[in-house]
């Protein structure tokens, strides 16, 4: 058995290499960018005026110039104008060009037009004001965005200014989620007395695809043989395979043997953690990546956020930043393991913290819809202090 850091450490380390797609740009939301991206051009590309107003040059103003007539109007979209004569200005809009000969924009709160002329009714005035300067916010062939950061709406936005119409990103691996037992029917059938309905393939294909990633959906009898076949055309197929059951030490607990047979070798079986302790970890010779979940609903899913998002990820260039919540309540819980306490996290007064929901256990996958993240509590003390900080996984955000 291994420590939660060692099973981190040992997934962590056996990543896969993602494969490359090129995507229209306004398609590329919650993709990871597979590129660099610099700027084609000076951003602005020119003096850019901030304020709808007047353009005077500052020198005719500081020599104690207040009245300026005004020559023309330069709006957005139209090629430069000339200020003809350095006592005149102006009229510019918002997004425009600055007109040559001039410097500096007074807007039009602080002026009063009158009869062809503007009055500025102003005591102080700075050069420059209201220009945002050509090149102020990135030199033409400086780096705007680089690969390896999950693209938002703001990333769309520059690809656009720069012309990117389509982009590389990364492509997640190809993925199965398979869940075993015979005691799980479909959702559509009613079960009887003895079976379930399956659902945490469910609940993982729809995490992953919150992140983008889609997978293929399988379910599996408790039957040896059919279990070897089937699993061995699965691997073959797909690059990552997230099963779900099977792996503790019941009769019928098929999965470890049968993934060691089909030639995936074992890099930990259990972890010392509550949900989720019998968690097996594979990888095979042929680049693929199997992590053998716990069947327990609440064991899948915290064993999936706490695992399997980072892992898939950090393939894709991603490290996600470790997040903390502050436990709001004393809590005890009598064992030497590492517990993950489901908890609602909430901000308060700017700070955050995690409310205890533990529920009634691994299968109590009800009470996840009262909670939203999983706090990550040490093993060694069997009491929790109200006030302490400690790693906090969250799976829903409100």
């Amino acid at each position: 058995m291994v420590s939660v850091d060692e099973a981190s450490s040992i997934v962590f380390s056996n990543l896969l290499g993602c494969s490359k797609e090129s995507v229209r740009f306004s398609d590329a939301v919650n993709r990871v960018l597979a590129e660099r991206i610099t700027a084609d051009r000076d951003f602005p590309p020119f003096h850019r005026v901030s304020m709808d107003g007047i353009a005077i040059l500052f020198d005719e103003w500081k020599a104690g110039r207040r009245e300026f007539n005004i020559e023309d109007v330069q709006a957005a979209g139209v090629g430069q104008k000339a200020l003809g004569n350095p006592q005149n200005c102006l009229e510019v809009m918002t997004g425009a060009i600055l007109p040559a000969g001039a410097d500096t924009v007074v807007r039009y709160e602080d002026i009063e037009v009158k009869d062809g002329s503007a009055f500025v009714q102003v005591d102080s005035l700075r050069a420059g004001q209201n220009i945002h300067k050509k090149g102020q916010d990135a030199k033409a062939a400086a780096v705007l965005l680089e690969p390896g950061m999950m693209l938002s709406a703001a990333e769309v936005a520059l690809l656009a200014s720069v012309g990117k119409s389509n982009v590389q990103v990364y492509c997640f691996p190809t993925t199965a989620i398979v869940a075993t037992g015979d005691e799980l029917v479909d959702v559509q059938s009613t079960p009887l007395l003895h079976q379930i309905r399956r659902s945490n393939t469910y609940a993982i294909q729809a995490a992953m695809k919150g992140m983008g990633w889609e997978a293929c959906t399988f379910h599996l009898a408790d039957k040896k043989d059919e279990m070897v076949a089937s699993l061995k055309q699965i691997v073959d197929d797909h690059d990552v395979v997230v099963l779900s059951g099977g792996v503790s030490k019941g009769k019928f607990d098929f999965v470890p043997q049968v993934l060691e047979e089909i030639g995936v070798r074992k890099r930990f079986y259990k972890v010392n953690q509550k949900p989720g302790k019998p968690f097996w970890f594979g990888t095979s010779d042929s680049a693929k990546v199997i992590f053998a979940l716990p069947g327990n609903p609440v064991s899948t899913f915290m064993c999936f956020f706490r695992y399997v998002k980072p892992w898939a990820l950090k393939c894709l260039g991603i490290v996600e930043p470790t997040h903390s919540a502050i436990l709001a309540e004393d809590f005890s819980y009598e064992g030497s393991t590492t517990y993950f306490l489901q908890v609602a996290v909430k901000i308060e007064d700017g700070v955050v913290r995690a409310y205890p929901r533990a529920g009634g256990g691994s299968g109590d996958f009800a009470n996840l819809k009262d909670v939203n993240g999983f706090l990550e509590l040490p093993s060694g003390p069997d009491k929790f202090q109200a006030g302490q900080k400690y790693p906090c996984f969250q799976f829903r955000h409100y």
